[in-house]
């Protein structure tokens, strides 16, 4: 089991996931935030299949095209850095998803790149 988030937000993300597969839910606020240490390529996440630890949210691989996608929490885990060998990625303790992934979507295309600066999201919303 992957260990780059708690029980307590990994809940949230299998609740959700559960939540698509009964088509009860399919626009859920991203739960966490990771990013790497060392550059600008980070992911928003909103649901979480806990059998094979595959996370669904927007990916942003810093190269100017956002994406919504699937990523292994394992292999984000693996990745290390090449000299120091430590983890690459990292969750920020500081995130809290305020609006539907469709609001983060329409941002990070509009700006080439995942924000989650407030007005820039404000300003998605109803477009």
């Amino acid at each position: 089991m992957s260990q780059i988030i708690p029980d307590n937000l990994r809940e949230i993300m299998i609740h959700n996931a559960q939540e698509v597969q009964n088509e009860l839910e399919k626009d859920h606020q991203p739960v966490v935030r990771l990013h790497s240490k060392y550059g600008k390529v980070q992911w928003l996440l909103s649901e979480l299949d806990e059998k094979n630890e595959i996370a669904y949210g927007l990916c942003d691989l810093g190269q100017g095209k956002p994406e919504i996608g699937y990523v292994s929490l394992l292999q984000l885990e693996s990745i290390k850095h090449a000299r120091l060998k430590v983890p690459m990625v990292e969750m920020d303790p500081d995130f809290e998803g305020l609006y539907p992934m469709s609001v983060y979507l329409k941002a990070a295309i509009n700006h080439k790149a995942i924000t989650i600066d407030a007005e820039l999201l404000k300003a998605e919303i109803g477009r």
